[in-house]
């Protein structure tokens, strides 16, 4: 049976800046990625965001960036794997409190922006979050871009191993994600986002902007919690895969041990 994990990033307002659509977006999504306070987030948020997650059933994961609030975390970074080991551990070590004294263990950590995006690319510092993941806790699954050194670190690692696909970005033709400053990066019409997620669970493809196919392993499907739309995105994703037989469910049953 086909399956496949619908995750979002949240829990990003921090003080007295809201950001996202976190309450009309968890009734949909399977996955909660939490922001840990370095590029978004604060403690009121994450406890917040952790327990709503956990009242809709929704599996509560970590959500790391760079330590970058004015930047969102999306700016590249010149650290060094030790660093890149002790940010993670850090604020994985942070939201885990808060689910901890929710009564709910975290099920995942999925880094965040740069940092992801850094790691996809560099080995060094993927097997550095991949050690701080598993030294943290070993059943935790590691989400990484298809295809990545990210995800090849987990598997590198012993951890199980989620290949994440985005159902609102483009993708280059090497596959990984068209720069956010492009005018084409992002993906808004719910319409055309949902065949295109139904071909990568079910086909293991994807277009790339240049029109060259992808093979991608779609274990867990990103929408972003920032972006426009979200809500219905997520809505039509969930309603669309489920009405093609697709089961939307967190990825503790289908990860990959490595």
């Amino acid at each position: 049976m086909e399956r496949v994990d619908l995750n979002c990033d949240m829990g990003e307002s921090f003080g007295a800046w809201s950001l996202g659509a976190d309450e009309a977006v968890l009734p949909w999504v399977t996955s909660a990625n939490v922001a840990c306070g370095f590029h978004g987030g604060d403690p009121a948020v994450m406890r917040r965001t952790v327990r709503s997650a956990l009242a809709r059933g929704v599996a509560v994961g970590a959500h790391p960036g760079l330590q970058d609030l004015a930047g969102f975390g999306r700016r590249a970074m010149g650290i060094s794997p030790d660093e890149t080991y002790e940010l993670v551990l850090y604020q994985v070590g942070a939201l885990a409190g808060f689910a901890h004294a929710a009564g709910v263990r975290l099920s995942h950590v999925k880094p965040h922006g740069a940092l992801y995006n850094m790691a996809a690319r560099n080995a060094s510092l993927a097997d550095a979050i991949a050690t701080a993941v598993r030294d943290f806790d070993p059943g935790l699954t590691l989400f990484g871009l298809a295809g990545s050194e990210l995800v090849a670190a987990g598997e590198r690692a012993g951890l199980l191993t989620a290949a994440e696909v985005f159902a609102d970005r483009n993708y280059e033709a090497d596959g990984s994600l068209v720069p956010r400053n492009r005018p084409d990066a992002l993906l808004a019409d719910a319409g055309a986002v949902v065949p295109r997620v139904v071909r990568m669970v079910r086909e293991g493809r994807v277009a790339s902007v240049s029109g060259a196919d992808l093979a991608v392993r779609a274990d867990t499907v990103c929408v972003h919690g920032d972006g426009p739309r979200v809500a219905e995105i997520a809505r039509a994703l969930r309603t669309g895969l489920e009405a093609e037989g697709i089961t939307v469910a967190a990825p503790g049953a289908r990860a990959h041990a490595g």
